[in-house]
């Protein structure tokens, strides 16, 4: 039988993007986004949640996030949901979810400086699906 992980977001950076290469030079990107969803109570009061992720994003589209994803910025996210592991300080075992990104659309204005960074960069050439 089948299987499948699958989750689609869309949201705002966090902080701006880092970028690292492992020791083979793959390179991978990691980024946090906040979601957030309104709604009503039933007193009738407005309500917000904000829930964070953490992203992770390899290869070509990673060195591409680094370059024109800053702080505030909106993006699409599609991935797979992969459970991290690390030990604490404490010596505990915690685990974190993360999205390992398939896809990273941009999304919203860029912002004046990225455009004067960019130069002659051709609309075909800028990294959006």
């Amino acid at each position: 039988m089948a299987s499948l992980s699958k989750v689609t977001l869309v949201g705002n950076l966090g902080s701006d993007p880092e970028m690292r290469y492992t020791p083979d030079g793959k390179a991978v990107t990691s980024f946090r986004i906040a979601t957030n969803h309104r709604y009503t109570t039933s007193a009738g009061e407005t309500r917000e949640e904000v829930d964070w992720f953490r992203i992770s994003v390899w290869g070509k589209q990673a060195e591409q996030c680094n370059q024109y994803l800053s702080k505030g910025r909106q993006v699409y996210v599609e991935g797979r949901l992969h459970a991290r592991n690390w030990e604490a300080q404490d010596g505990q075992t915690r685990t974190s979810l993360e999205v390992t990104a398939d896809r990273v659309l941009f999304l919203g204005k860029r912002t004046e400086a990225a455009l004067s960074e960019e130069g002659d960069i051709e609309p075909e050439d800028i990294p959006f699906d």
